[in-house]
């Protein structure tokens, strides 16, 4: 692998992110660090993908698109977030589309780089039913990189998308990331933060990170506020 490769990484500021990173990272590329700001409720992980990306010493854009004027989620509108891990099937907290988006806008930047590589956190084991984190939406989406894209067409080089963490539960998540350094305590996984940012420890993300590090036996740095025992 040559060190100058380069890599498109969509990074949010959470947990799951943050690990993706460091992996694409340790494999030798040049990372460049995309956060999409997109009037999500949880904005203080922008802040936190700001710093993660400092941390790492990567290159990092930040894109606003406004999600609140298509809506549909309670990431991006005034939907009572699901708490306590009881919601079935798919939760309000999936933002239509969300992912072909990010991804649309990661390849655009890939192939404006010439980057081999897109990368993204997506989980397929401890995540929330969201259907655009499935293993075969990933591969549906490569196959259009390859369509849609003058690198594909004319060289048959689309960017490989690449999700190292599908397969993996968040205690192995976590377990990997705490054996590469990651910096946990910058990360951000609430969907329901207070004005100040801090984190409700409620949510479904907040419950799923908390069973993840408990699970794990990684010391969790997050300071809910309750601390009362993950259900």
């Amino acid at each position: 692998m040559a060190q100058e490769a380069s890599a498109v990484v969509l990074l949010s500021g959470g947990l799951d992110s943050a690990v993706t990173l460091s992996i694409v990272r340790s494999q030798g590329f040049r990372v460049h660090a995309l956060t999409i700001d997109y009037g999500q409720r949880h904005s203080v992980e922008v802040e936190r993908a700001r710093r993660i990306a400092e941390w790492y010493g990567v290159d990092h854009r930040i894109l606003s698109i406004d999600l609140r004027a298509i809506g549909g989620s309670s990431l991006t509108s005034e939907m009572a977030i699901p708490q306590g891990g009881t919601t079935r099937g798919i939760p309000n907290t999936y933002v239509p589309a969300r992912n072909t988006i990010f991804l649309s806008l990661a390849l655009a930047w890939a192939e404006v780089l010439g980057a081999r590589v897109v990368g993204l956190g997506v989980n397929a084991v401890d995540y929330s039913g969201y259907p655009d984190c499935r293993p075969e939406y990933l591969a549906a989406f490569e196959r259009l990189a390859r369509l849609a894209t003058r690198a594909g067409v004319e060289a048959s080089a689309s960017p490989t998308i690449v999700a190292p963490l599908s397969g993996l539960s968040k205690a192995e998540i976590i377990r990997r990331g705490a054996e590469m350094e990651v910096p946990f305590h910058l990360t951000h996984s609430c969907y329901d933060p207070a004005l100040d940012g801090t984190v409700c420890g409620v949510c479904d993300a907040c419950q799923i990170r908390r069973r993840g590090f408990e699970t794990a036996g990684v010391p969790d740095p997050t300071p809910y506020i309750d601390r009362v025992e993950a259900r």
